[in-house]
């Protein structure tokens, strides 16, 4: 027996055309729709919360991935850009969404994952991706930052693998501590949305 995927057909591709404020505005949109929720939720961190972002329903919805790629690698500084990077598994998509788009841009920027613990075989390595120069500069992006210590675990694994990281950019700030982290251990810390942005607008979509 064949079975033939039925492909919903969407002319509407506004990840590929928008301009970078509209593209901001409906990826805000698409955050409220389907990233957040509100009710009783314990964060990674152990903290109770009375909502929770998915980003992951985001940062793997087609037209979200182009939207966050495009952004992102907006926010990049050309010159000294050479990588970017984040802890598997909330960056794993955002990381190589912003290197396709790079491609596509003609200013390539490789992406690398860090694990969270060591590959038990093979080279036994925290960080997945191409080999750079020692020294080389890595941007660390994060999917949601609460207290910062998340984002922190790939820049000490990559610090420690000789590359220089001075930046941190995430696509939700939960303004829970963790750009004051970031700003005590000197890194520049940037966020596309805070979570309060994501909740006035989504008030205002209900």
């Amino acid at each position: 027996m064949t079975y033939q995927a039925q492909t919903p057909i969407n002319t509407d591709i506004w990840a590929v055309s928008a301009d970078l404020p509209t593209l901001r505005k409906k990826l805000l949109d698409l955050f409220c729709q389907l990233a957040y929720q509100e009710g009783d939720f314990v964060l990674s961190s152990g903290q109770p919360s009375s909502y929770y972002i998915n980003g992951k329903q985001v940062t793997l919805h087609p037209q979200g991935a182009l939207a966050i790629g495009r952004t992102l690698l907006s926010l990049l500084p050309p010159a000294t850009t050479q990588a970017v990077a984040g802890l598997t598994l909330g960056a794993d998509p955002i990381v190589s969404a912003v290197s396709v788009v790079s491609a596509y841009e003609h200013r390539p920027i490789p992406a690398l994952i860090i694990r969270k613990e060591a590959k038990g075989h093979g080279t036994k390595a925290y960080i997945e991706g191409p080999n750079l120069p020692a020294g080389a500069n890595v941007i660390v992006l994060e999917d949601v930052v609460t207290t910062g210590q998340s984002a922190m675990k790939a820049v000490e694994r990559l610090r420690a693998a000789d590359y220089t990281v001075n930046q941190v950019i995430s696509l939700v700030d939960r303004q829970q501590g963790g750009a004051e982290f970031y700003e005590s251990v000197g890194l520049n810390f940037q966020a596309i949305f805070t979570i309060s942005e994501i909740q006035e607008r989504y008030k205002q979509l209900l």
